[in-house]
């Protein structure tokens, strides 16, 4: 099986402007690929890089060096075809913005412990907007994608008297089910998950883990960080020990 995802000589220094440029090297040398159906677990103590990862291959920071490379023909549908004829495989650690910006769209969802919304957007709304963004001004793809959205919240037990306030109203372990609802919402290639369940109660972990083990089956690759250990080893099928990239 070809992988969807490719690091070579991956490295992360920041640099600390406000202390005198100071350089902080967080990763090294990372080596790894990523393939579609698979759940690849980031082990390793707090500092070890695990969530630095994670927004490298989701494009939030630029690899020092090495590079990060999607090979988009492993998960190509005819409607990605058109979207991104133009190029087989896109190298996050050199393209330009607007290919990280499609390739999010297109390919990768991230879920992180925090959920970040407009102010006074509807959960409902919130959790759809992927699938209201393609959908466009296409009324009937628009209430399609309300009612997927509404299908993942229920899944994820979020009181249907909830849905149409702000989530900045909602508990931690209610905001983390609806970011995990907007995670999941629109199917894509990749998903990368940081401490999904952190704030959720044992019931509804197990649904978590239920949802991760369907992408799975439906041949998405999920790269997470679970320090969980019980929902960890229930959702891995291969672990990587990120201390050695240090």
């Amino acid at each position: 099986m070809r992988p969807l995802v490719s690091l070579r000589g991956v490295g992360k220094v920041f640099t600390l402007h406000l202390r005198g440029s100071v350089s902080l090297p967080v990763l090294g040398n990372v080596n790894l690929d990523v393939f579609p159906g698979e759940c690849l677990v980031l082990d390793g103590a707090s500092g070890s890089g695990k969530s630095t990862l994670l927004r490298l291959i989701y494009g939030n920071y630029r690899a020092t060096t090495g590079s990060i490379r999607f090979d988009l023909s492993a998960t190509k549908t005819a409607e990605l075809n058109a979207r991104h004829a133009d190029t087989d495989s896109v190298d996050l650690s050199c393209c330009a913005e607007r290919q990280v910006t499609r390739l999010r769209r297109d390919m990768v969802a991230y879920v992180s412990q925090f959920l970040r919304t407009v102010p006074r957007v509807p959960a409902l709304d919130v959790v759809a907007e992927p699938l209201l963004t393609d959908a466009g001004q296409d009324d009937d793809a628009r209430q399609a994608a309300r009612d997927a959205a509404a299908a993942f919240l229920a899944r994820l037990g979020v009181d249907r008297s909830l849905w149409s306030l702000p989530p900045a109203t909602f508990s931690g372990g209610e905001q983390q089910r609806v970011n995990l609802a907007r995670g999941l919402v629109k199917p894509r290639a990749l998903l990368l998950l940081d401490e999904p369940t952190a704030s959720l109660d044992a019931a509804n972990r197990a649904i978590v883990v239920n949802l991760i083990r369907e992408q799975r089956v439906r041949g998405i690759a999920v790269v997470g960080i679970f320090h969980d250990r019980q929902v960890s080893e229930a959702v891995a099928t291969r672990r990587i020990d990120m201390s050695q990239f240090k």
